[in-house]
């Protein structure tokens, strides 16, 4: 394996240095409030320096929304190794995506704004999302191998699953439940209810039925 040399490294590490500095400010000012100047700026390098990495304003935010993806991965993945269960993985799966659009509001921004309308135009950002989708697509394949979760097309129903969380984060980041959500726990404790129910409603037909049967004792 080749090995790096010192100006590689150097260019890597401004890179991240930049990346870095854009999704602070995407924090601070939102995914449109900011320049590359600004990045150069608060990244402590010359106005030219963020031109040797990303050709423009876009390339940086889409490298910012794949860092984001890879962040999601990890931490999903983390919990595929820690979880067996496949009902309650997919669960946990949905509590960390709030969590992590949490800890990440800025990312949060970037991977689903229209910052970067054509995410098909930056490749290594489209397989990064495309991944992420992936693994939530086989979650609920388990699911429905062990029975779990209804039949149908894994795809529209991993749709369904990420369009709860995604509102549900997307609702907590933007200051809408502010009267519900006070903290870190108490917006976990809210995911965890919503994965809940989202989980009735994909559960086959009969198993449905004998929840809601029991709900209304």
């Amino acid at each position: 394996m080749p090995r790096r040399t010192r100006s590689s490294r150097t260019a890597a590490g401004l890179r991240d240095t930049l990346l870095s500095a854009a999704a602070a400010l995407i924090a601070k000012k939102g995914p449109q409030g900011f320049s590359l100047r600004e990045v150069a700026r608060r990244a402590g390098v010359s106005e030219a320096a963020p031109y040797w990495h990303f050709v423009d304003r876009e390339a940086l935010l889409a490298a910012v929304a794949e860092q984001g993806f890879l962040e999601m991965t990890r931490v999903m993945m983390a919990t595929w190794s820690r979880v067996e269960d496949p009902r309650e993985r997919l669960r946990a799966l949905g509590v960390d995506y709030v969590r992590f659009a949490l800890a990440h509001p800025a990312y949060l921004r970037v991977m689903f704004g229209s910052e970067v309308p054509d995410k098909a135009a930056h490749p290594s950002l489209k397989e990064a999302g495309d991944r992420t989708f992936a693994l939530l697509v086989q979650a609920i394949v388990d699911c429905q191998r062990t029975r779990q979760v209804r039949a149908g097309p894994p795809e529209e129903l991993a749709v369904a699953a990420w369009s709860i969380v995604h509102g549900l984060a997307e609702l907590i980041v933007d200051g809408r439940l502010k009267e519900h959500v006070r903290s870190t726990r108490e917006a976990t404790r809210l995911a965890q209810r919503v994965t809940h129910l989202f989980m009735v409603g994909l559960a086959p037909d009969r198993a449905r039925a004998r929840k809601s049967n029991r709900g209304r004792v």
